[in-house]
């Protein structure tokens, strides 16, 4: 996209691409190593790009036949196998906390707006305070996100509030609070069989992760454990979840790291805080 090409400045012994190969090769090798180098983000462009994937997730995820029949049946599996597990206690959760109004209606505020609004500002983050990670830890996310689609697309499920026969609470419903985009007037805009993975895992992980590597204050580091932990808790709370699909967020996020390993050589956290521009790229690059 034009951007420049940057060599870190926080590890010199380092080479300059992450393939390991000298920086200014003609032939095809070095300009693969120099596309999987750090680059200094731009801002019109990160902001172009983010806008532009979760336009394309979300019109991709809410086009994914919701099959209600299969979604229902694959819930009534999680379930028992929670139960097989010993693990089911979803049911009980919801209820004790619907029973508390305050609580519980601060965790539909926060399933609806903390799921954006903490992933962004770690992007924002990122983007100014260490700009030589961004790329990578923004190739995590988005590789994250995009594998949730397969699941959304192979494996429809009913969140337990939807199981007509589970007894659950629909929190939202419930308590008239705007606190899913999958309850109430706003249903029908998107696709409420879409609960494996759990995106709000997948992102909250990734945030938590990325603070506790790399804030440098302690109560930020704590931030950072407590964050995906809370929405644990919240999305079993108001029944959006099960455990289970809270497990498929982390294996997502897995493969995300994996990828963004794969591509620059190490893991985000691992690559240098700053980059700076080494000219510009040659042509055709």
């Amino acid at each position: 996209m034009g951007e420049a090409h940057v060599r870190t400045l926080d590890d010199p012994s380092a080479a300059p691409t992450a393939a390991g190969e000298p920086a200014d090769r003609p032939d095809g090798p070095g300009r693969l190593a120099r596309l999987r180098t750090p680059r200094a983000p731009r801002l019109w462009f990160e902001v172009l790009l983010i806008a532009v994937s979760y336009w394309t997730y979300s019109m991709i995820r809410n086009a994914v036949p919701e099959q209600k029949a299969q979604a229902l049946r694959n819930a009534d599996w999680i379930w028992r196998a929670e139960h097989a597990l010993g693990i089911a206690v979803e049911h009980t959760v919801n209820h004790a906390v619907n029973s508390v109004t305050w609580l519980i209606v601060s965790m539909n505020y926060y399933y609806a707006t903390l799921h954006f609004i903490v992933t962004i500002g770690v992007l924002v983050w990122l983007y100014h305070w260490h700009p030589g990670r961004y790329a990578a830890a923004r190739l995590a996310l988005f590789a994250t996100t995009g594998v949730a689609l397969v699941g959304y697309y192979f494996f429809p499920l009913a969140p337990p509030r939807l199981m007509p026969d589970g007894g659950f609470v629909d929190t939202v419903v419930v308590h008239g609070t705007w606190g899913s985009m999958a309850s109430g007037n706003l249903a029908s805009m998107s696709n409420q069989y879409a609960a494996m993975p759990s995106m709000h895992i997948g992102w909250s992980l990734w945030c938590g992760i990325t603070i506790v590597l790399l804030a440098r204050a302690a109560w930020a580091r704590v931030l950072g454990v407590l964050y995906p932990a809370t929405t644990l808790t919240v999305i079993v709370s108001t029944a959006n979840h099960f455990w289970l699909d809270a497990l498929g967020g982390v294996l997502c996020l897995a493969f995300g790291y994996a990828l963004a390993c794969a591509w620059y050589g190490r893991l985000p956290h691992r690559l240098a805080r700053y980059a700076v521009a080494a000219g510009p790229a040659p042509l055709g690059v």
